[in-house]
């Protein structure tokens, strides 16, 4: 059989009058494959939409940060499903989280970062939240203090001034929260706080039905009647306004002096410092 009559469909190889060869795969001529788009099978319980984000962390690492096992182990925990993130059992390998995610294992949640405490002495027109929108906060004030990812214990107003702590150990803040974390405040009022008004806070006062009772009150030593110190373990944002407005005054300055064991001493306003083990050991004594 001569080469014209074995034809095929590609082109003509140009050796030959109508002479025509098969389209070769070799290196660099096969023809381009588009790939298909990867599609992760979602996991029983969880979600893929973390693989997208290139800031998250993985998982076995997330959960060897927290003290508990090495990386390897926690593989073995994850395939066996006792890891949860944001309520759903994930045993894939190589999950990404986010360091604000509920990660728990056998139940409870687990933190990858080490507890750390940071102390502001806060300047007035500064907003005590950690909304963005609220413009200049407390944590862009402590911004450069950790990476670790703190917030306020309490509240401050925001012309309020005086000590703020922050801190991501969930045991401490669920503690000052059902004790009280006690703070002393120095307060400035519109007019004198007359005694006997100063006796029924000390005696408590009933507000909306609801009983207010304070550690410590009495006036500024060496400074008019309008200047009171006020200690209350109330962790609420108005409450010394809701006290003194009860009564007829207006506040018109407050400034935290000391929470607890910790004070002011060569912290001026605007700066912050992390607490030194002994200033956070003594908590445990609260």
């Amino acid at each position: 059989m001569s080469r014209k009559d074995n034809s095929g469909k590609g082109k003509a190889s140009g050796r030959g009058g109508g002479n025509t060869r098969k389209r070769s795969s070799a290196r660099g001529n096969a023809p381009l494959q588009r790939k298909k788009p990867t599609i992760k099978k979602e996991q029983k319980g969880g979600k893929t939409n973390h693989q997208k984000n290139p800031d998250g962390i993985r998982l076995n690492k997330y959960i060897a940060n927290s003290g508990i096992c090495s990386r390897r182990e926690a593989d073995t925990y994850i395939k066996t499903g006792l890891v949860s993130v944001n309520g759903n059992i994930i045993n894939q390998m190589g999950y990404k989280v986010q360091l604000n995610d509920d990660v728990r294992f056998d139940g409870r949640r687990i933190n990858p970062e080490p507890d750390t405490y940071v102390l502001l002495n806060k300047p007035k027109a500064v907003a005590t939240t950690t909304s963005e929108s609220k413009g200049l906060t407390v944590m862009d004030l402590i911004s450069n203090a950790t990476t670790a990812n703190v917030k306020p214990v309490g509240r401050l107003g925001r012309n309020a001034t005086g000590l703020l702590l922050f801190t991501n150990d969930d045991k401490l803040v669920k503690k000052l929260h059902s004790k009280g974390m006690p703070r002393l405040f120095h307060i400035e009022l519109d007019k004198n706080l007359k005694a006997s008004d100063l006796q029924k806070i000390e005696e408590g006062l009933t507000i909306d039905g609801k009983t207010v009772e304070v550690e410590e009150i009495s006036y500024v030593e060496n400074s008019p009647k309008k200047e009171i110190g006020l200690k209350i373990k109330n962790m609420g944002n108005s409450i010394i306004r809701d006290i003194f407005g009860h009564l007829g005054y207006d506040v018109v300055k407050v400034d935290c002096v000391t929470i607890a064991h910790l004070t002011k001493k060569d912290l001026p306003r605007g700066r912050w410092k992390i607490l030194t083990k002994k200033e956070v050991e003594l908590f445990s004594m609260m």
